[in-house]
């Protein structure tokens, strides 16, 4: 029998691509084999065939992929792949404690402590003078103990283990008691009482949200009250009617009944901010002076550290504190320590410490200075985005952030950019500010009130070149 002659039309297509081995042999290919291993690269060039097969079965064309081609396709996957997530960005916000942007920068002497610790092995619990085992905490207490007046402290991964961690040991299966304007709630919805409870501690809520007396503590006090707790309100502001109890108001009641008076500071600070020309923050030393048995704050916010948590107070809590079995589950690791010491050790000259803390020298910028760098920086950003925006220098204000002073202000200065009139405003700005993101260093500002705002409080002089030097990148 005859059969029909198939048409063109329902011949298979003839497929022509290299074979893995033939890919894997090009020069290029050893090169990228080199540089990210033989598996990646494996792995990519096979994925990369089996695509092109597919849309050549489809009906694609890709007669003009050849070998080098197809690798420079390889590159450019292996090269996504490994980009590394976390990344240095310009932090043009505004805010100097950026949450979201890591917080607070590290000192020099800092950096170099941990770039040691990264290469070295570290007496991290080794006693160099009796040869046998020691606790981790002694690398900094001593240090804490001068800087805070405090007996003792110990040192968790942050401010939130160190209150979850306190409360746990001393107030397990008790009572807290604790003012309701206090029952705060900070960034990713932490709320005090939901670490009260996962403590196993009872919260007893006194007072009313506005005003809190003394005598609504000591009515509170039963034979089951673990501690008396005051939380700082570190990013939000009652104003009006309002009356709170203070740590000094608080410690003879406490002392009576024989009852800790916690407190949880929050940001905290080491050192009188006013001495720097900044509003006041009630500092470590002032809280433990006033009465507090223990005092909980953080590493990596006002006293300008690495993240981490410290607790400071009477010695007895402190050696009961780290008998608690979550106290390891807890503890930091050697580069945290590696990091804190010289942060702590330039407060021990206090005027030279707005030159050397990172944090305080972004927090103490002179406008004057901002606007140097915004009248030199707006005509190059005008040039490169062309007629659609507006660039000028203008003043601002910054914020520290990190629930630090939170109705504070900064005078700073910046770049403002608006869109043209004949433009959409919010989807110019939108387009711009993610530009801006996808930039090698991303450049994070914010948007409010029809313009991008580019703070420059915390873009350095020794950082402006590699600024300016990728706005080229911008054009269209």
């Amino acid at each position: 029998m005859n059969l029909p002659a198939e048409s063109p039309a329902c011949k298979p297509r003839s497929i022509h691509l290299p074979s893995v081995d033939r890919m894997l042999a090009c020069p290029s290919c050893c090169a990228l084999i080199a540089t990210y291993g033989r598996a990646q690269t494996l792995d990519a060039a096979r994925s990369l065939l089996a695509e092109k097969r597919a849309q050549l079965l489809a009906g694609g064309d890709t007669s003009a992929e050849d070998i080098p081609a197809l690798n420079a396709q390889i590159r450019a996957r292996l090269e996504q792949a490994n980009r590394p997530q976390l990344k240095p960005v310009f932090n043009l916000t505004g805010t100097v404690l950026h949450t979201n942007l890591g917080r607070a920068l590290l000192p020099d002497a800092a950096v170099q402590a941990v770039v040691e610790a990264l290469q070295w092995p570290m007496n991290l619990e080794f006693d160099l003078d009796t040869g046998k085992r020691g606790d981790r905490d002694d690398l900094v207490e001593d240090l804490l103990i001068e800087l805070t007046g405090a007996e003792a402290a110990t040192v968790v991964n942050n401010n939130a283990a160190a209150v979850l961690l306190m409360l746990n040991t001393l107030a397990i299966g008790r009572e807290v008691i604790i003012s309701r304007g206090e029952l705060v709630e900070i960034g990713g919805a932490f709320r005090i009482p939901d670490v009260m409870h996962r403590a196993g501690a009872t919260l007893r809520e006194v007072g009313a949200t506005n005003r809190t007396h003394k005598a609504d503590y000591a009515n509170a006090l039963v034979a089951h009250s673990a501690l008396l707790m005051k939380v700082h309100a570190s990013n939000y502001n009652i104003t009006g009617y309002t009356k709170s109890v203070s740590v000094d108001e608080l410690a003879p009641l406490a002392r009576e009944h024989q009852v800790p008076l916690v407190v949880d500071l929050g940001s905290g600070t080491l050192v009188d901010l006013e001495r720097y020309g900044l509003p006041h923050e009630t500092t470590v030393r002032e809280t433990i002076a006033a009465g507090a048995d223990l005092v909980t704050f953080s590493g990596d916010k006002l006293l300008g550290g690495p993240q981490c948590g410290i607790i400071a107070g009477r010695a007895d809590l402190i050696a009961q504190i780290k008998k608690n079995p979550l106290k390891r589950a807890l503890r930091v690791g050697k580069l945290t320590l590696a990091a804190l010491a010289p942060v702590l050790a330039l407060y021990r000259a206090p005027d030279l410490l707005a030159e050397r803390l990172t944090t305080l020298r972004l927090l103490t910028r002179r406008a004057s200075l901002m606007q140097q760098q915004a009248d030199a920086i707006a005509p190059l950003l005008q040039r490169v985005l062309g007629p659609s925006y507006v660039v000028t220098a203008e003043a601002m204000l910054s914020q520290i952030g990190s629930g630090a002073l939170p109705v504070d202000q900064l005078p700073s200065f910046g770049l403002a950019v608006r869109a043209s009139a004949s433009c959409d405003v919010g989807n110019a700005l939108g387009r711009l500010e993610q530009r801006l993101r996808s930039l090698p260093l991303p450049v994070i500002g914010r948007i409010g009130q029809d313009t991008l705002w580019l703070d420059l409080r915390c873009l350095e002089s020794g950082q402006q070149p590699a600024f300016t030097a990728q706005l080229e990148l911008l054009l269209p």
